[in-house]
């Protein structure tokens, strides 16, 4: 049995799903893509090769296991894109999330079902018809469920509305002993400065009470009020648009001490560093351009028990 446990954002990372870049389908038809910066990308001719993806992926993996940290892959499905393995199935405590996702993904759960078939039944929980979640919104951390969603309007609007007031409900119900604390996400379908698709693409904790942050993706200003409040905004690192596009906030701690980011992100790793914490950093611009990065290529399973 695969043991699970997982707390909050940072602590010693054990095991993680790592996405799988091998036969990824290739540049998709413009009505198959469904989020902004990959349409731009489609149409400009600049969306990822495989050849570049596999690439960054490696490079990714490599600075896991440098941390001594198990990665798993999915088994791989041809022509199917199974790069960002962080919305198909999440981790809470020691429960495994089997969400309900976007039709066009759902056939990225099979590739992960060899973990699914390795966790008990106790600790397995699937989220019923009408429940929508995907793991790029739910941040877990001391105690507190951040969740990004969208609200009834939104949410039949935005094809770029991935979590809905259903899935909010469910998480309540499910975990009790946690704070759900619901925060608004800002969506466009077609302008990818203005797109926040989850929220780990605009808010992401790192080391042991610091934050990045970006105004502009909540949809309510309390919302960020009351993270930057939570935070202190001495420890949070406020992140402008460009810098969002690029996914600043979707880096991927190691460790309290050790966080994986892109080569490009300067001003965001030269805080990170002042901040005291080790930054591995990557080349991952290819991957980025599918509206994705680092935190959205895993899936953690196992962390310290210790909680920060």
């Amino acid at each position: 049995m695969i043991e699970l446990n997982i707390t909050d954002e940072t602590s010693q990372l054990k095991t993680v799903i790592l996405g799988m870049p091998e036969d990824f389908g290739g540049t998709p038809k413009i009505d198959e893509a469904y989020d902004p910066k990959s349409k731009k990308h489609i149409l400009q001719g600049s969306f990822p090769a495989q050849c570049d993806i596999i690439k960054e992926m490696n490079e990714f993996c490599s600075a896991l296991e440098r941390h001594g940290v198990e990665v798993l892959r999915p088994e791989n499905i041809i022509k199917l894109n199974q790069v960002f393995a962080r919305d198909i199935a999440f981790v809470i405590d020691d429960k495994l999330v089997i969400p309900q996702i976007i039709s066009d993904r759902t056939d990225e759960i099979k590739g992960i079902k060899f973990v699914i078939d390795q966790v008990s039944d106790k600790s397995k929980l699937f989220a019923p018809a009408g429940v929508r979640i995907e793991g790029g919104d739910v941040l877990p951390w001391k105690g507190k469920l951040f969740v990004g969603y969208s609200k009834g309007d939104d949410f039949d609007q935005y094809q770029v509305s991935r979590t809905n007031e259903a899935g909010i409900e469910f998480l309540h119900d499910n975990f009790p002993d946690w704070e759900v604390i619901p925060i608004e996400l800002n969506k466009s379908d077609s302008d990818p400065k203005k797109n926040a698709l989850h929220l780990d693409c605009i808010f992401q904790p790192v080391g042991m009470n610091s934050a990045i942050l970006h105004q502009d993706g909540f949809k309510n200003p309390q919302d960020f009020e009351y993270l930057l409040n939570f935070f202190g905004k001495e420890s949070c690192f406020m992140i402008d648009s460009q810098e969002m596009y690029d996914m600043n906030s979707n880096v991927f701690s190691i460790s309290p001490q050790i966080v994986v980011s892109d080569k490009s992100f300067t001003r965001l790793n030269n805080w990170l560093k002042n901040q005291g914490l080790q930054v591995e950093e990557i080349n991952y611009r290819e991957i980025a351009k599918m509206e994705g990065l680092l935190r959205c290529s895993t899936l953690p399973l196992l962390r310290d028990k210790k909680v920060i």
